[in-house]
């Protein structure tokens, strides 16, 4: 027999170690893979408070349009756009000098007509000794007072023209009717103005405080009388908790609102009907044409809360996997009635005790079997607080 060399040798121990890692492979690729450890946790109930959001746009407490009530040239412009001004503030001035020769003129005529009352006033004290006297007839007397009467008459017609020229002279200093903020303005110094002019000289918006229009539909409003008491609509909505408004950077406003009024009927074409909240700003935050949303909130006494990293979407739907007593996973869809960032509020699907997996959940099918690693439902809420 022929003993091999040491390269021999060298090639029949690196077969054999070959052979048995592949023997060991086709061993291992057999046995089925472990299951995946994953954490687990114990669905609770707990007080929470959900909110209902509404797309709202937002106004001032008064929006003016402030328009010229005479026509003439625009002599002066006092403000600046954007200035805050307060109620009484003179805003434009109107060339005045064709109004101030109206007044004149009506002055005038009015000194006209106090001199025709005195000549018929002398020519009835005149008449009156000879009418005793029988020397004049009493026509002539009654003429006379007819004459005097008919001057008194256009005495006054002669004030009233002082005063309509008087104030159409104060209608060219144009003044704030309220205090506000200036928007736009369209026109500039020199401008013909006139009362049939389709723009305003600008808008002032007191913005002390803001409302927010939003629609409810027919089943919001029903619920909404069915959840508050009161014998009216005015006390349902006094006792209607504060509210909140997210403004257009999703950021909460600072200051909370109040509910005010409910429109008297509903929208034929939307099925909808307006409401307001109330909103203080005092420091001018909000402008009238804002939008944002208003969060009404609804507090939960008892309700089921699960992290939303615990569910999945399967055409539209919203799953979990619950755990069963053999360690295996199924499916479940759930019903979600309300939300915050972390946690949806379950009102069909899930109750108090059922195990739901937390997280790793992409890679689960229905009876896949895992190991569980429980976790505390407490500290998931100290770690996400509701």
């Amino acid at each position: 027999m022929k003993i091999p060399g040491k390269t021999g040798i060298i090639v029949l121990i690196s077969s054999i170690i070959l052979l048995q890692n592949c023997s060991k492979a086709a061993e291992n690729s057999n046995q089925a893979p472990s299951a995946p450890a994953l954490p687990v946790y114990t669905v609770i109930t707990s007080p929470a408070t959900t909110y209902q959001e509404f797309p709202t746009a937002l106004e001032g407490k008064n929006n003016v349009e402030i328009r010229s009530q005479v026509d003439g040239y625009l002599d002066r412009i006092y403000v600046e756009e954007g200035s805050f001004v307060r109620a009484g503030q003179p805003l434009f001035k109107i060339d005045s000098r064709a109004y101030g020769e109206q007044m004149n003129m009506a002055q005038a005529n009015l000194q006209v007509a106090d001199a025709n009352i005195q000549k018929a006033k002398v020519e009835v004290d005149r008449l009156q000794p000879l009418v005793a006297a029988k020397v004049v007839s009493e026509v002539q007397m009654k003429t006379a007072k007819a004459n005097y009467a008919a001057a008194v008459a256009s005495a006054a017609q002669a004030k009233a023209s002082v005063g309509g020229a008087r104030i159409n002279v104060g209608f060219t200093t144009i003044t704030a009717p309220v205090s506000g903020y200036i928007g736009r303005i369209p026109y500039k110094k020199g401008s013909l103005i006139s009362r049939t002019d389709p723009n305003p000289l600008t808008l002032l918006s007191d913005i002390s405080e803001i409302y927010a229009y939003f629609s409810l539909s027919e089943l919001d409003f029903i619920a909404f009388q069915n959840k508050y008491p009161g014998a009216s609509v005015e006390e349902k909505l006094k006792n209607m908790p504060m509210v909140d408004l997210v403004i257009a950077d999703n950021s909460t406003y600072s200051e909370k609102g109040r509910m005010s009024i409910v429109d008297g009927q509903f929208d034929k074409s939307t099925g909808a009907i307006s409401v307001r909240a109330v909103f203080p700003n005092a420091h001018g935050t909000l402008r009238t044409g804002n939008t944002g949303r208003v969060r009404l909130p609804q507090l939960l006494t008892n309700v089921v809360v699960i992290p939303q990293e615990s569910t999945f979407e399967i055409q539209d739907k919203t799953y979990v996997y619950i755990l069963g007593k053999d360690n295996k996973v199924t499916s479940k869809p759930i019903t979600i009635s309300g939300k915050t960032d972390s946690y949806y509020f379950i009102s069909e699907g899930l109750s108090a005790g059922d195990k739901i997996v937390y997280t790793g959940l992409g890679s689960l099918k229905d009876g896949a079997s895992i190991q569980p690693k429980p976790i505390s439902s407490d500290s998931l809420l100290k770690a996400k607080p509701l």
